[in-house]
């Protein structure tokens, strides 16, 4: 065997050489960490439902009427946050081009002993595509990704990051019955609404609900 002489300036090098990539490495894995950190924080955080507002036509009706009450509320927090074009960009690209989220509303009776009144069982859907529309895409760009909000079966594309927000998280259903499902004298009405959705790469699963405040008719 024949034995190699190494100088110490070699040595040196090499130990330097080994430090500077063991602190590169380092760096590196905590710029990693922190993005996962920030992914996480994101994914994780909580939604809500805001307070939920009933609006009646008026106060009095008569038995034979039909009653309309809207109820409107907003999905916000983590999802809200989420559901940006650079998120959804990057699902897309993923082939996770599908967001599904479903609701519930019920309207009902007031008191200790609620009845059910009516219910709406339904779902929204953001299909994300890629489109060369002029009104849509940059002049600077060939094509962009974006968001077709389905409502009641029914598209919608907006032109902003935000109307899309608005047409798929805020909610304006309206809720018709007879009055005299309710019987004369007065009554409280209030409600519940819920949503729920599955994972997605810029959000966990999860789901969300509130109650309304009770409103008050009188039926003749």
């Amino acid at each position: 065997m024949y034995k190699v002489a190494t100088s110490d300036p070699v040595i040196d090098r090499l130990t330097s050489f080994e430090d500077e990539f063991s602190t590169r490495a380092c760096m590196y894995s905590e710029k990693e960490l922190i993005v996962d950190i920030n992914h996480y924080q994101r994914i994780m955080g909580e939604s809500n439902i805001s307070e939920i507002k009933l609006l009646k036509d008026k106060d009095e009706f008569s038995s034979d009427e039909n009653i309309t009450i809207n109820v409107k509320f907003a999905v916000g927090g983590a999802i809200r946050d989420a559901f940006t074009e650079k998120n959804w960009t990057a699902a897309y690209n993923k082939n996770d081009n599908t967001f599904k989220m479903k609701y519930g509303i019920k309207l009902h009776t007031g008191g200790l002993r609620k009845h059910e009144i009516k219910s709406i069982n339904s779902y929204r859907k953001a299909s994300i595509f890629w489109t060369r529309n002029p009104k849509l895409v940059n002049p600077m760009k060939k094509k962009r990704v974006w968001v077709q909000v389905a409502k009641n079966f029914e598209p919608f594309i907006r032109l902003t990051e935000e109307e899309v927000r608005e047409e798929l998280f805020d909610f304006d259903e309206k809720i018709s019955f007879k009055a005299s499902e309710l019987g004369e004298g007065k009554h409280k009405i209030g409600a519940e609404a819920s949503v729920s959705w599955q994972k997605h790469d810029y959000i966990q699963a999860s789901n969300a609900k509130n109650h309304a405040k009770e409103i008050e008719i009188k039926i003749n």
